[in-house]
C-alpha cells in the first residue's frame, strides 16, 4: 500500500527558518510543498520518510534565502496489482461502486468487477448482489425479494483487490479551438485513480487479510470499525513497522 520513493528537489529557507536546524526546516518545507499531492507515476505523497542527501545552502543574488539542493525518500500511497487492501464504501452509482481509505477516495470498483450477478437498487443507491442466481436481467433482478440481496451499503468496510492504477494530466487553461469549433472537452478527472475488484478473492485470502488487519489495529487499541480510518501518517508508520521496514 506504502512505497518509499527517492525524490530530489532544490529547496528555498526563508531568513526567519535559519536559527532552526537545517534538516529541520528542510523537512517543513517539503511537506508543505509534496504532502497530499499526487506526482505523475509515482503516487499520492504522504510525508517526507528522510533526507539521504543535503548540499550546501547557498544564498542567490537578488533574495535572502538559504537554496539546498536535497535528496530524500518520500513515503508514498501507491497499492500495487493484485495487494488487498480494506476500504469503505463511499458512495454507488450505476456506474459501480467508489470506496475511500480515509485520506484517500478516488478507489473504484467497476461493475464488471462486481461479484456476478449484481445490480443497482436506485431506490437504495446502492449495488447488491444475489448469490446462487442465475438471472442475468437488471429488471428480473430488482423484481426479486429484498430479503434475498446481499446490498453494499454506503459506509460498510469491504476488502478488494487492486487491479489497475492510472493517472491523469488533464491540460488546464480555456477550451481550444479547431478550425473555429470549440473543442469538446472532457470532464475533469482525478489526478490518480485506483481501480479494484471484489470478484477473485478466494475465502482464504479474505479471511487471512481481515485476520492480520484485526490483529494489526487491535494489538494498538484500535478498532478498524468502530473507530473509522487510521489518520494516514500513523497508518503508514503502523505498516512500515509491521514489514521491519523502521525500526
Amino acid at each position: 500500500m506504502f512505497v518509499v520513493s527517492i525524490l530530489k528537489d532544490t529547496v528555498a529557507i526563508h531568513p526567519s527558518n535559519f536559527g532552526a536546524p537545517a534538516d529541520q526546516a528542510l523537512i517543513v518545507e517539503l511537506n508543505k510543498k509534496y504532502a497530499n499531492r499526487v506526482l505523475h507515476d509515482v503516487g499520492l505523497c504522504i510525508c517526507v520518510f528522510d533526507l539521504k542527501e543535503v548540499g550546501e545552502g547557498k544564498v542567490r543574488y537578488g533574495d535572502g534565502f538559504l537554496w539546498y539542493k536535497v535528496v530524500f525518500r518520500m513515503v508514498v500511497f501507491r497499492p500495487f496489482t493484485s495487494e488487498v487492501i480494506i476500504a469503505k464504501v463511499k458512495s454507488s452509482d450505476q456506474d459501480g461502486v467508489r470506496l475511500t481509505v480515509g485520506f484517500f477516495d478516488d478507489i473504484y470498483i467497476p461493475c464488471s468487477y462486481l461479484p456476478q450477478p449484481t445490480a443497482f437498487d436506485p431506490n437504495e443507491r446502492a449495488h447488491f448482489w444475489l448469490p446462487d442466481s442465475e438471472l442475468t436481467s437488471t429488471h428480473e433482478m430488482l423484481d426479486t425479494p429484498v430479503a434475498e440481496r446481499m446490498y453494499i451499503d454506503q459506509g460498510e468496510v469491504v476488502r478488494v483487490r487492486v487491479e489497475a492504477d492510472d493517472f491523469f494530466d488533464d491540460e488546464p487553461g480555456p477550451p481550444k479551438m479547431a478550425e473555429g469549433v470549440q473543442v469538446q472537452r472532457e470532464a475533469k478527472r482525478a489526478p490518480y485513480n485506483v481501480v479494484v475488484s471484489i470478484v477473485g478473492l478466494s475465502a482464504l485470502e479474505s479471511h487471512v487479510n481481515m485476520m492480520v488487519a484485526s490483529v494489526l489495529l487491535q494489538s494498538r487499541g484500535l478498532d478498524l470499525y468502530r473507530g473509522g480510518m487510521v489518520p494516514a501518517k500513523r497508518m503508514v508508520m503502523l505498516w512500515m513497522k509491521d514489514r521491519s521496514l523502521v525500526a
